[in-house]
C-alpha cells in the first residue's frame, strides 16, 4: 500500500527512509542538481521521497565540494529541536547512486498561490523566516515553500545553508527588524541551550567546528537583538529567480 506521510509517525517515516528499498521513478529536472523522485518501501509500507545522492551535487564556489546532502539533513535536526516542523522528514542513507539525502516528499496544495503567500502574514511563515535566520538559508525561493491544506506550511532544499558567513538570502522578509514573537524567543531560547547538547553534538557530526559555532552566534545575536533580522548589504537580499 502507500502510506500518506500523515498516516505515519515521524519514527515510522525515519525508519521508513532510513532503511526501506529505494525505487527511482524520475527525475526532477528543474533542480540544479540531482535530485529523484523515489518510492520508498519497507515490509507492507510504501511511501514517496526525495533522494539526492552526493555524487549529483553540482560543485559550487561558496560551499565545499559534497557536503549539501549533510546540510540538508543538518537543517532537519534544527527542525526537529525547534519543534516547529520546518522541514520534512530526512534521513541520510545509501541508495542506487550511493550516499545521499533522502526525505519525505510532500504533496503541497497547489491551489495556494504562491506568490500570494510569500507576501501574507501567515504566522508559518513567520517561523520559517526566523528558522532561515538560525541556518542561514543562502536560498529562500518561493518554490521551496510546500503549503497543506491544512494551512502549515514545509521549506526544503536546505543544501546551502549554514555558512559562516552572512548569506542569508530570501522571499521572506515582511518582517524584517519587526520584533520576534514570545514564542520565537522560547524556540530560540530553547537552540541555545540545545547547541551546547545534544543537537550541537548533532550538528558536528554533519557540519565544520566554525560553522555550528556560527550558528550559535545566530541564535544569540537573536535573542539578544529581539528583532527579526535586517538584510546585510553585504549579499544580495533576494534569491533569483524568486521562485
Amino acid at each position: 500500500m502507500t502510506a500518506p506521510a500523515s498516516a505515519l509517525s515521524t519514527e515510522d517515516v525515519l525508519r521508513l527512509l532510513r532503511d526501506g528499498e529505494l525505487s527511482v521513478e524520475g527525475r526532477l529536472v528543474d533542480a540544479s542538481n540531482a535530485t529523484l523522485y523515489c518510492e520508498v518501501t519497507l515490509a507492507d509500507v510504501t511511501a514517496a521521497c526525495v533522494y539526492k545522492p552526493i555524487a549529483g551535487e553540482r560543485p559550487l564556489w561558496d560551499f565545499p565540494d559534497g557536503t549539501l546532502a549533510a546540510r540538508e539533513l543538518a537543517a532537519y535536526v534544527v527542525s526537529e529541536a525547534s519543534g516547529w516542523d520546518v522541514v520534512p522528514p530526512t534521513v541520510m542513507r545509501d541508495g542506487p547512486y550511493g550516499t545521499g539525502m533522502c526525505q519525505l516528499w510532500i504533496e503541497a496544495d497547489e491551489t495556494v498561490d504562491l506568490a500570494a503567500l510569500v507576501r501574507s502574514p501567515a504566522e508559518p511563515l513567520r517561523r520559517m523566516a526566523v528558522f532561515d535566520a538560525v541556518i542561514n538559508n543562502a536560498d529562500r525561493k518561493g518554490g521551496h515553500l510546500l503549503p497543506l491544506a491544512d494551512g502549515h506550511v514545509y521549506g526544503v532544499d536546505h543544501g546551502i545553508c549554514f555558512s559562516v558567513d552572512d548569506k542569508l538570502r530570501t522571499l521572506l522578509w515582511g518582517w524584517r527588524g519587526q520584533p520576534l514573537t514570545e514564542e520565537a524567543m522560547d524556540v530560540l531560547a530553547g537552540l541555545r541551550i540545545a547547541l551546547d547538547g545534544e543537537l550541537g553534538e548533532a550538528l558536528d557530526e554533519l557540519l565544520t567546528v566554525r560553522e555550528v559555532d556560527a550558528t550559535r552566534r545566530r541564535v544569540r545575536r537573536l535573542l539578544k537583538s529581539r528583532r527579526h533580522p535586517q538584510p546585510s548589504g553585504d549579499w544580495p537580499p533576494m534569491p533569483w529567480p524568486p521562485f
